[in-house]
């Protein structure tokens, strides 16, 4: 029997993916990413950086997303100063686990956030993706924090 979708799913701080998620000195949540389009089938690939804004209980307020284009003829310094400029906006902050709701947002006609993964059979469960990209994939416990990639 499949699971059930999760309300809330824990991400805990680290040095890799959850590199930047914690709260801001006003108490909201947050997590700075860089999720992408994969380079495939004839694609040259995306690469963004995404700010992702939610309230203490959760739920995402707001969603600033910017592009930069293929990876191989990115402007890594102009990513890299946008990274720092969002974070610079929500300053200062506290690194630590969040606890989020499920979300996602449409944006340069591809969907973002941290996506429902609806299970396709009897067998499967649900999951929590980081998209674009499918980089952080969480399963349950949804509380462990812990995650795929």
């Amino acid at each position: 029997m499949p699971t059930q979708p999760p309300k809330l799913i824990a991400i805990n701080h680290d040095d890799y993916a959850a590199a930047f998620v914690g709260q801001t000195a006003d108490g909201r949540q947050f997590f700075l990413t860089t999720p992408f389009e994969p380079a495939i089938r004839g694609k040259a690939g995306e690469e963004f950086v995404a700010l992702y804004l939610f309230d203490k209980k959760g739920a995402l307020v707001e969603a600033k997303i910017d592009s930069f284009g293929p990876r191989d003829a990115m402007d890594e310094a102009a990513r890299q100063a946008f990274h720092k400029k969002l974070l610079s906006e929500i300053e200062p902050v506290k690194y630590q686990r969040i606890s989020v709701a499920p979300f996602s947002v449409d944006k340069f006609g591809t969907t973002f956030g941290l996506v429902l993964r609806t299970p396709e059979d009897e067998e499967d469960d649900w999951a929590v993706e980081a998209q674009p990209g499918n980089y952080m994939a969480f399963f349950e416990p949804w509380d462990s924090g812990d995650y795929d990639t």
